[in-house]
């Protein structure tokens, strides 16, 4: 089982150490060449609009054009942000962690792909800035993601936001979580509320020594570790099915 997030905005400030290291070796090529455009950019005029930062955040425009020297943190030190606040990583049990280790994978518009084991230098780089020479990130990697996971069996899950979505779709064996707010018998999408359930939601499925097969196995799993879960079939082949998990507050 596959479980798929997205990076968070909030990083870490500093790394802690030279040692680097990556999983996904075949991804080194396009990853220099996205390392050296940021760099590069992050030393022009043009930096901040390209990248959508606002004044305050100038910071992140050094810290990019430092990236080839900068210290780096393993990745489940990395992310500060709501998702991976409510993920827990550090709280986690030793068995429960070598599970979350397995199964997590971490799309990045740097790095394209992450384990919680790599280590890498904070950075600020969205899967939907359009970045010069290369253009688009999501369709820039899409490629060489795909020869990446697709060889990779058993169930997706999908709990990526839309941005980091279109970098690669699993089709049928995925599964992705939605997360909506019921209220006075409606339901509604909340994004901050999202983030902190899928957090959740990962959470669970590190915990746990299930190894669903399929969606059916994995809403299952999710009804019997508390969740209020409904399935969703696919609304015509190749796309994935879906996950409402369903929340009151």
């Amino acid at each position: 089982m596959l479980i798929l997030l997205p990076p968070s905005e909030g990083k870490a400030a500093r790394g802690t150490s030279k040692l680097r290291r990556l999983s996904f070796p075949e991804l080194a090529s396009p990853r220099e060449k996205v390392l050296d455009a940021l760099v590069t950019l992050c030393r022009t005029d043009e930096a901040r609009a390209v990248l959508g930062l606002s004044d305050g955040q100038a910071g992140d425009l050094v810290r990019n054009g430092e990236l080839h020297t900068a210290l780096a943190l393993p990745v489940a030190e990395l992310y500060t942000g709501v998702l991976y606040d409510n993920l827990g990583l550090s709280t986690l049990s030793p068995e429960a962690r070598r599970r979350a280790d397995r199964r997590i994978v971490v799309f990045s518009g740097l790095w394209g792909l992450l384990r919680l084991t790599d280590r890498v230098p904070p950075y600020r780089l969205s899967m939907g800035v359009r970045l010069p020479p290369m253009g688009g990130l999501a369709a820039f990697w899409r490629p060489s993601i795909t020869a990446a996971l697709e060889p990779v069996k058993g169930l997706v899950v999908d709990m990526r936001s839309a941005t980091y979505a279109a970098a690669w779709q699993p089709g049928e064996r995925s599964v992705t979580v939605r997360v909506l707010r019921e209220e006075d018998g409606r339901r509604t999408v909340v994004s901050h509320m999202a983030k902190a359930t899928r957090g959740a939601v990962a959470r669970a499925l590190a915990e746990s020594a299930d190894r669903p097969r399929n969606p059916h196995e994995l809403a299952e799993v999710l009804t019997g570790l508390g969740h209020r879960a409904e399935l969703g079939a696919p609304p015509r082949p190749g796309r994935p099915w879906t996950l409402d998990v369903i929340v009151t507050s």
